[in-house]
């Protein structure tokens, strides 16, 4: 099989972006299409992203330790 045949592989991780490896085109609902050409595309499923639909970690909440919030 050619590699452009071989399916791309997709990730969907417990709590966070779905990973698509190699470059990717991405449909919206509107009709616009993304484009990623990166080696592995992470995806916006919280729909926080501000660079929908592509991840930005804004599913991710920072929690200060004890110490942190001393200082």
């Amino acid at each position: 099989m050619p590699p452009e045949a071989l399916p791309h592989r997709v990730v969907v991780t417990a709590d966070g972006p779905i990973l698509v490896e190699g470059p990717v085109e991405v449909e919206l609902p509107d009709g616009r299409k993304a484009v990623s050409e990166r080696p592995v595309t992470a995806l916006c499923v919280c729909g926080n992203s501000r660079r929908y639909p592509f991840c930005d970690t804004s599913h991710r909440r920072r929690v200060r330790s004890a110490r942190e919030e001393e200082r």
